[in-house]
């Protein structure tokens, strides 16, 4: 009974009771089972599975020994044979389950959700949400320093140590620059090989893209960061690199860099593509194709990006984001990439501005951030 709004029950061994009630049930709700099974129970993985209730005890193997002697005779052999035909299902395994059930993903809280629970108008709301983010814990914590603390010690005891101890990463410094290299540049177009040529020419080290792809995916395993490919929109097929990467929650970003780089259009973009992650969208960056001659007449080709293609079912949504678009020669350069898709689907352009939802001339859609994140139905006026 615990929590900002007394949802949560805290106790110690939550996880290890969890999973033993959900095996041992699991066994004792099988019928007319082929082979005898067994439910195993062991604890101490986080010191080395050691001692008599760890996965290294010869408890299991005596008791096996045991049942073989009173079954058959007293035996290696047999115990051997017996341990070597067995198959094992671990409970932080869900290999022998693919395919058979789904994956259920919590987010940070949306904006939304955050405003909800949060005690003020929602322009300070977007404030805090874009500067903490979407961690529950933060909306309990008065002020700066405690927020900013959390989310910090947050990011590093349980997100970094988390990569750290599953992947046994050797590099601690290698991970730690990485991370600060993309932290500092949501939302540009970069790959493992322009990461491991940034590490060449301003850390002077070398690092194979190998590895820095590695530790990409080991950060998106620990649901730190997600990415975004790059989608021909013209010529309806994927492109391989360069990639874009987003932080999971805009605030384990901001703490990460001690607070200090908080531009509002990378920040603004990242809650976005959060956003449509959340409401169930396969999201995409879009690429926009055409050609044109230059002053000598020569054929060139372009490339235009609209910052993210939403997809689901058979809807698709092409939305930019701009902080403002107060005069024509910006509202043209955000939109001409729109402007160039000749297909039927919303295109749509939230600004960082608190307006009246509008449509221009050729039927782009243009409303505030604040809207966008409080009404789903914005994307449909």
């Amino acid at each position: 009974d615990l929590g900002f709004d007394r949802s949560m029950i805290l106790s110690y061994g939550q996880d290890d009771r969890i999973c033993a009630f959900t095996s041992l049930f699991a066994m004792l709700d099988t019928q007319a089972t082929e082979r005898t099974t067994c439910c195993l129970l062991v604890d101490k993985e986080e010191i080395g599975s050691v001692g008599a209730t760890g996965m290294q005890s010869k408890f299991f193997e005596n008791a096996v020994a045991e049942l073989v002697a009173a079954t058959e005779k007293d035996s290696q052999v047999l115990v051997r044979r017996a341990l070597s035909r067995s198959k094992m299902l671990s409970s932080d395994i869900a290999t022998q389950f693919r395919g058979r059930g789904d994956e259920i993903r919590v987010n940070p809280l949306s904006f939304a959700e955050f405003y909800a629970a949060y005690k003020g108008d929602k322009h300070n709301a977007w404030k805090e949400y874009c500067t903490y983010g979407g961690m529950p814990y933060v909306l309990s914590l008065p002020t700066h320093e405690m927020k900013s603390q959390y989310l910090t010690d947050l990011f590093a005891r349980t997100y970094l140590t988390d990569v750290l101890e599953r992947n046994k990463v050797s590099d601690l410094d290698v991970l730690e620059d990485l991370l600060n290299v993309i932290s500092s540049s949501i939302g540009s177009l970069t790959n493992p090989t322009k990461l491991a040529n940034t590490f060449k020419s301003v850390k002077n080290r070398a690092v194979s893209s190998r590895t820095i792809d590695y530790y990409l995916n080991y950060l998106i395993d620990a649901f730190l960061l997600s990415k975004a490919y790059r989608f021909d929109i013209k010529g309806k097929k994927y492109i391989g690199t360069p990639l874009k990467y987003y932080f999971t929650d805009i605030g384990l970003r901001n703490a990460r860099l001690n607070f200090r780089q908080t531009e509002e259009n990378h920040i603004m973009e990242n809650v976005i593509y959060n956003e449509l992650l959340i409401r169930g969208f396969n999201v995409d960056v879009g690429v926009v194709e055409y050609n044109y001659k230059d002053e000598a007449g020569k054929s060139k080709r372009k490339q235009l990006e609209v910052d993210f293609v939403a997809n689901q079912a058979d809807r698709r949504y092409y939305i930019q984001s701009a902080l403002y678009v107060g005069t024509t020669e910006k509202r043209l350069q955000e939109t001409n990439s729109l402007n160039r898709i000749d297909d039927s689907f919303k295109k749509i352009v939230v600004v960082k501005d608190n307006i009246i939802p509008w449509h221009d001339e050729k039927g782009v859609l243009y409303v505030g951030i604040e809207q966008f994140l409080l009404d789903e139905s914005a994307m449909e006026l």
